[in-house]
């Protein structure tokens, strides 16, 4: 099985890293170099227009994509697992992992991205903001759906070739998911969702929805889960599973009060 995640618009390039950190390095690299060729032809102006940004956060981006370069060091670049920043990446808990649950993670998960199509956690990242919706012209079309086109579902098809019976779970956004064509994975879907008590209603919340599927990216990790089956034992910050509320491909997982802080 493969687990797939978004990935985080805030950044951490700077608490010290663990010693001896394996790492790896990015599968599209042309992709994200050709990515790069066209942003740098984009001023800061157009930048905050194009992902509505402020100046700010504009400039820093296009000197970002000014500094980047297709050889990925240690002076350049950091682990995705351990650079991605946000809700997601809050739940999954990368830094407290070990080493065992680290490499199984990297034959096991995989980061959607907008600049580099997919990364696994220990694939070295330069900073960037490329969120997948951004409708960035390029010789493939005029958004990233159209650049990344078959491309990132037939990399996925490769990565689960040894599974007999192949299974993505989804732990995604929509914006992201939809970057993989379904007409060329060669794999069965699952959708994990999370939901809260609110108002008399099970509903899903952001903010805990995100943070909950970094900790179903973590159970199964640390729990190495290698059938749908065995995600139903989920049970991590008081979620459950609704068994009557979720089918074989959407999976719908439950709490009652999320755990006081």
């Amino acid at each position: 099985m493969l687990f797939l995640l978004s990935p985080a618009k805030s950044l951490d390039y700077d608490t010290p890293l663990p010693e001896g950190l394996p790492h790896s390095t990015p599968q599209f690299v042309p992709q994200s170099t050709a990515l790069i060729e066209v942003l740098r032809t984009q001023s800061p102006q157009q930048i905050a227009s194009l992902m509505e940004l402020s100046d700010q956060l504009a400039a820093l981006n296009v000197a970002r994509y000014q500094a980047w370069r297709p050889r990925f060091t240690a002076s350049n670049s950091r682990q995705a697992v351990l650079a991605f920043n946000g809700d997601v990446y809050d739940g999954l808990q990368a830094r407290s992992l070990g080493p065992d649950d680290l490499d199984w993670a990297q034959s096991h998960v995989a980061i959607l991205s907008g600049l580099y199509g997919v990364l696994r956690p220990l694939d070295r990242m330069q900073p960037y903001r490329l969120e997948m919706g951004t409708r960035l012209a390029t010789g493939a079309g005029s958004n990233l759906y159209q650049f990344w086109g078959s491309q990132i579902a037939e990399h996925l098809n490769t990565r689960l070739r040894s599974d007999t019976t192949p299974v993505v779970v989804n732990l995604a956004s929509q914006e992201y998911f939809k970057a993989v064509d379904r007409k060329a994975l060669k794999a069965r879907v699952i959708e994990c969702v999370f939901e809260d008590w609110k108002g008399g209603n099970y509903k899903i919340i952001s903010f805990f929805a995100k943070r909950a599927r970094g900790l179903m990216a973590r159970y199964a990790i640390t729990h190495r889960i290698a059938t749908p089956h065995k995600l139903e034992g989920f049970d991590l910050d008081g979620y459950a599973f609704a068994p009557a509320s979720s089918d074989p491909e959407r999976l719908v997982f439950r709490r009652k009060a999320a755990p006081a802080a």
